[in-house]
């Protein structure tokens, strides 16, 4: 990996940018990167601002978020002390920090590329919706993840559709009503991680499995993730309409014929970025 070509530094977290890969870092080691209304509102206003380079060069967009942590934990979910202040605020003040959490996690899941998260220590609370709401998830084995809500007389809310879909109403009621932590090997059993490896090479593995995808077709990604939303939301009677509607429009685009021809011609295509390690 080579060194970052840009960072942009926000209190609580960085963005760096290795080429076609951005990286999204937590950096609040020292409160195990818990997170409290202004780093929420400032990583919302950086993955909106991630989310809408569709319309520089390719070049300059990233083709995958790789998101991390500095530390010993990747977060312990919300601050305790932001949560002390939230008791005592009013329903409004209250409702707003929902929807701009709400707002986070959905923008997160609707990126238009892939997101690998990479997860070591404790993965609590609100911190398992951000894994939850990432397309491929990598645990150290020193992982350990949690639904601590209700333990603190809280609910798992704004969360609980992307811990839901990932691991299922039966296993989410059983957790979210126990608030029992569980580890690594449990997180891949449950869907919440899809592989795990050790603490010293999480970074490095990580990092190789975001740029395979870097290598991938970034439209062809994009409408990839469109389309297994839409199957998500849609009734079943609708899935043969809007699985032929997306291959016919994908078929005819540039980036399609290009990846097809570039097969053919045993080239790389033009759209695969180009890495100092290849000749």
């Amino acid at each position: 990996m080579s060194d970052p070509f840009s960072h942009d530094v926000q209190p609580g977290f960085r963005l760096e940018r290795h080429g076609p890969l951005a990286e999204l870092v937590l950096s609040r080691p020292a409160r195990h990167n818990a997170f409290d209304a202004d780093l929420m509102l400032g990583l919302l206003d950086c993955l909106d601002e991630l989310a809408h380079t569709h319309g520089q060069a390719l070049a300059d967009r990233p083709h995958a978020l790789l998101l991390r942590a500095e530390g010993k934990h990747f977060c312990a979910g919300a601050d305790l002390n932001w949560m002390r202040n939230q008791a005592h605020a009013d329903f409004e003040h209250n409702r707003e920090d929902a929807r701009v959490l709400a707002r986070l996690m959905q923008t997160l899941d609707e990126l238009p590329f892939p997101t690998v998260a990479l997860v070591q220590g404790a993965a609590y609370g609100g911190a398992l919706g951000l894994v939850c709401a990432c397309d491929l998830v990598l645990a150290a084995d020193d992982a350990r993840f949690c639904l601590s809500e209700v333990s603190l007389g809280l609910v798992p809310a704004v969360i609980s559709p992307y811990v839901v879909r990932a691991m299922g109403m039966r296993q989410a009621r059983a957790l979210m009503l126990s608030a029992e932590p569980f580890d690594a090997v449990t997180a891949c059993r449950l869907n919440v991680a899809h592989r795990r490896c050790p603490p010293d090479q999480l970074l490095a593995e990580g990092r190789a499995q975001a740029l395979r995808l870097c290598r991938n077709g970034p439209e062809a990604m994009k409408e990839t993730k469109r389309l297994l939303a839409a199957l998500e939301s849609h009734s079943a009677s609708l899935h043969e309409e809007k699985t032929v509607e997306t291959i016919a429009r994908v078929r005819v685009g540039l980036e399609a014929q290009e990846g097809m021809q570039a097969f053919f011609d045993k080239r790389s295509p033009s759209w695969r970025p180009r890495f100092k390690d290849e000749a």
